[in-house]
């Protein structure tokens, strides 16, 4: 059985990419985290997270997810994380984390993929996105030929500094970072509602058709990304910047060669 969690499409592609080898339908935490879900799961094949990696580790809402689940069945579990570079030493607190669940840790695949996290990152242009994605196929076919044959995935090799990252910088960032206080809405805003669809925690309603934010913000940047008419900033920091989504990565051009266009300049 295969999960995933994704903001703006990134872990979507994976858990199909892996399903499609694997024969299965992927079950997004999206939906579970929108409309509710079974206390419990059983599975005849291996359970398969595939996630985003926030600060090294995996979400803390789908950590929450598998804390609060029971998983029957089945007891190998792999984890697919998705990434801009570095998963850090998520693969610890993954393997205590089965352990807790009576899941017997088959290990963490990284998989690079084109940065999403405008809220502090740039994202890429439209060429580097489809080369990203393009370099990330073999390796998510491998982690399925993986899955599909029994075996663990290979171990990464840890350094200090992914352990610096994985535990004293996980919780700071959590702390500093992870908050929608910075969200506004333009006066470009047309009042579709796209944001308050895609917002995977419910977390943003509209008042007098306009997005506000209720405190319950992951980061996961599906709401600044999925805006049609790009009328949602986050802070300083988003502005101009490119909204990337695995959609409109995929979406054929006339020119393959020109990046993602900004519409507006604020």
């Amino acid at each position: 059985m295969i999960f995933w969690f994704s903001g703006t499409g990134n872990s979507k592609f994976a858990a199909e990419t892996i399903a499609d080898v694997l024969g299965e339908t992927p079950v997004s935490l999206n939906d579970i985290f929108k409309n509710g879900g079974k206390a419990e799961y059983t599975s005849e094949t291996p359970f398969v997270f595939v996630t985003p990696t926030y600060a090294w580790r995996i979400p803390r809402v789908v950590e929450a997810f598998i804390k609060r689940t029971t998983f029957s069945g089945a007891k190998d579990a792999y984890f697919v994380m998705t990434c801009g570079d570095s998963i850090g030493n998520a693969g610890a607190y993954l393997k205590k984390l089965c352990t807790q669940k009576g899941l017997r840790f088959c290990g963490v695949q990284k998989v690079a993929m084109p940065e999403n996290y405008i809220a502090m990152f740039d994202s890429p242009t439209l060429p580097q996105a489809r080369r990203i994605l393009a370099d990330a196929k073999p390796v998510l076919l491998k982690a399925a030929e993986t899955i599909q044959n029994g075996k663990v995935f290979d171990a990464p090799k840890i350094t200090l500094l992914d352990r610096v990252y994985s535990t004293p910088i996980n919780p700071l960032f959590y702390k500093t970072c992870v908050s929608d206080k910075k969200f506004y809405v333009t006066e470009a805003c047309v009042s579709c509602g796209k944001c308050a669809e895609v917002c995977p925690l419910q977390n943003i309603k509209l008042k007098d058709g306009k997005p506000v934010w209720g405190g319950n913000c992951t980061h996961c940047m599906a709401c600044i990304s999925y805006c049609p008419t790009e009328a949602i900033e986050y802070g300083k920091k988003s502005l101009g910047q490119v909204r990337y989504t695995v959609e409109k990565a995929q979406k054929d051009e006339p020119n393959q060669n020109e990046s993602f266009k900004i519409t507006k300049r604020r």
